[in-house]
């Protein structure tokens, strides 16, 4: 059994993400490779949005 924590590198990533998009980066400099779950935290991070959750709903006029 693996003493690595898998939520420990997806925070991580998370992270990463988010100081990339303060500091102007552009969203395709994400360093993890393709269909990997750090890179979709990566982007969950940049995006400020979980990958798992719906978009919000727009507010009806009614």
């Amino acid at each position: 059994m693996s003493d690595t924590d898998p939520h420990a590198s997806a925070d991580a990533a998370i992270s990463e993400g988010a100081r990339a998009r303060a500091q102007g980066r552009p969203r395709d400099a994400c360093p993890y490779g393709q269909n990997t779950p750090e890179r979709a935290a990566w982007f969950e991070g940049y995006d400020g949005a979980p990958m798992d959750r719906a978009p919000d709903l727009p507010i009806g006029n009614g």
